[in-house]
């Protein structure tokens, strides 16, 4: 169960100024009392940045690994995912004193969120579509120790 304080959403408006209003694939937040950046404004729109982007990247590779990242890192989004389709590939950055650093895989080929414990990845299954795999990876990660702890602390602020 995911608490309140954290929210999602998929080709959301994010304002992250006033000319710069990316629609990312997919986001997660915290609310501002969970010490998240973002609020949800008065007209609907995410405003200030998210905690997690992700961007599926089939023909704009070059624009999110270039200017959106850039703009992602600039504006503090923690953490940055982009799935190259076509080259079957996916990077998945956190940000570490201003600038963008690999998030490596575990030797168990598990990529684990440094903002949201208990948010589990493995890349190569999804990149082989094999579905099943990364549904099981992400329940146990959010089955985890770690994960239990991060929703205690995110309800203790309710």
């Amino acid at each position: 169960m995911t608490p309140a304080a954290i929210d999602g959403g998929d080709n959301s408006t994010v304002r992250l100024g006033r000319d710069n209003e990316p629609q990312p694939d997919v986001l997660l937040r915290q609310d501002r009392k969970a010490g998240g950046k973002s609020i949800i404004d008065a007209d609907g729109y995410i405003e200030g940045s998210p905690e997690l982007i992700v961007e599926i990247a089939a023909s704009t590779a070059s624009n999110d690994l270039g200017d959106k990242l850039r703009s992602y890192r600039r504006n503090g989004v923690q953490e940055y995912i982009v799935w190259q389709v076509f080259e079957e590939k996916i990077d998945w950055f956190y940000l570490d004193n201003d600038e963008y650093v690999d998030l490596s895989t575990d030797t168990d080929g598990i990529t684990r969120s440094q903002v949201f414990p208990g948010l589990w990845l493995d890349k190569k299954a999804l990149i082989e579509s094999n579905m099943q795999q990364v549904i099981d990876t992400l329940q146990q990660g959010l089955s985890s120790k770690e994960h239990q702890t991060f929703v205690n602390q995110i309800r203790s602020l309710d």
